[in-house]
């Protein structure tokens, strides 16, 4: 199985597109729904909350972890995979597990797309206090100049299901246009939260032609089934059966109303409980 975790709903927009390009795998999302948000707690406690969610998952069958969640990705990942990964491996006797985040494939492709060199990132403002975009981008791209703008209130607006209403366009306007007059040479607009494709066509509608919109769905999916096709041995312990299940650690009744709004379909969860020693440790 291949697991998908976030801190919330948002990481389904990436799940769907990563099952529209590799639809015959197994997969597993967790939301921890009950601790969301993460992009207002610091760094260590995005890290255990993370670390829990991986430790779970692993003890679940899946061998390959997406942090589908700018704010994992940010925060934990590094930490998961310099610190923790690496016991894992030698105790096991495999380097067979993985964890991936979001921010690196996003990056990575983001070079080929602007001409002027002056990219927008609109973000939460979790992610924007990070850094993480300026500076990974900074490493592979170091001629680009990176522009962010904290959008505090388009989850808020998508998670109580408003983001379809007139009242949203005043808040999509408003930080569209901030980005744009910190940095009128900006050709390409990075939406850099899972939940932000929701609001894709309204963005886009206060968009200058010219600026192209970038959302992270199809960009990590493709970069996943790259990473496959290149680690074969992982790639083989990922079983095969087209399924999908979800598992919260909210109530499921609130996880499948809300997670409607992300699928388009119903869906249905069970709930879990996250916590140290829930499912054994990596360390």
């Amino acid at each position: 199985m291949i697991g998908i975790f976030d801190s919330g709903f948002g990481g389904l927009t990436i799940l769907r597109s990563i099952r529209r390009h590799l639809p015959q795998y197994d997969y597993l999302y967790l939301g921890d729904n009950a601790r969301t948000p993460y992009g207002t707690r610091s760094f260590e406690v995005v890290y255990e909350y993370t670390l829990q969610a991986v430790q779970y998952l692993f003890a679940q069958g899946c061998h390959l972890v997406i942090l589908a969640c700018n704010t994992a990705s940010a925060k934990a990942l590094r930490s998961i995979q310099q610190r923790d990964l690496p016991l894992l491996w030698q105790r096991e006797g495999s380097s067979l597990k993985r964890v991936l985040g979001v921010i690196r494939p996003t990056v990575e492709a983001i070079g080929g797309y602007t001409h002027t060199g002056h990219v927008g990132v609109l973000a939460t403002p979790g992610t924007v206090s990070s850094g993480s975009y300026p500076i990974e981008i900074g490493k592979l791209y170091p001629d680009i100049c990176v522009t962010q703008q904290a959008c505090p209130m388009w989850v808020p607006l998508i998670e109580n299901n408003e983001h379809g209403n007139a009242g949203a366009d005043w808040f999509v306007q408003k930080y569209v246009h901030e980005i744009l007059q910190k940095d009128a040479a900006i050709d390409t607009l990075l939406l850099a939260c899972t939940h932000y494709p929701l609001l894709e066509e309204k963005i886009r509608r206060v968009t200058p032609a010219g600026v192209r919109l970038l959302s992270q769905g199809d960009i990590v999916a493709r970069s996943l089934e790259d990473y496959l096709m290149r680690h074969a041995g992982l790639e083989r312990t990922c079983t095969q059966g087209a399924t999908c299940r979800y598992l919260t650690t909210e109530s499921e009744e609130r996880f499948a109303a809300s997670a409607a709004i992300f699928t388009g379909t119903p869906v249905t969860a069970r709930h879990i409980e996250l916590g140290s020693g829930a499912a054994g440790s990596l360390r």
